[in-house]
């Protein structure tokens, strides 16, 4: 899967904040990333013309099968490695920034290799 940062970024967002609100909008899409509203709704019709969000009348916004898939990638990586990096002693702060860059840019083989080797040291 090869997709832009950003989206993952938004789907991402969109899977975290519907594990804690009952719906998700833009705008609690643009009050957890801390963007403006008008930016969100850009992306928001971008992956909707992706197939990865679908939004209702009343705005409130779902992850499609396409969409929960990457976003759940990208949430274990931001878990997983946000985790291995303070398991090697990097500040949590800097962990989870870390991983988020990391994230994005690591291929499949290289993510289950880490992934294989930390569980194998377990």
């Amino acid at each position: 899967m090869n997709y832009n940062e950003s989206s993952e970024n938004y789907l991402e967002t969109i899977l975290v904040l519907s594990k804690k609100l009952p719906v998700v909008r833009s705008v609690d899409v643009a009050a957890e990333l801390d963007f403006k509203k008008s930016s969100v709704s850009v992306a928001m019709k971008h992956l909707r013309e992706k197939n990865h969000i679908t939004v209702t009348e009343a705005g409130f916004i779902y992850l499609t099968d396409s969409g929960r898939e990457i976003a759940e990638m990208i949430y274990e990586r931001h878990q997983f490695l946000t985790s291995w990096l303070t398991s090697l002693g990097v500040p949590s702060d800097i962990a989870g920034e870390d991983a988020c860059k990391m994230e994005h840019i690591i291929s499949k083989e290289s993510f289950d290799a880490i992934k294989k080797y930390v569980h194998d040291k377990q």
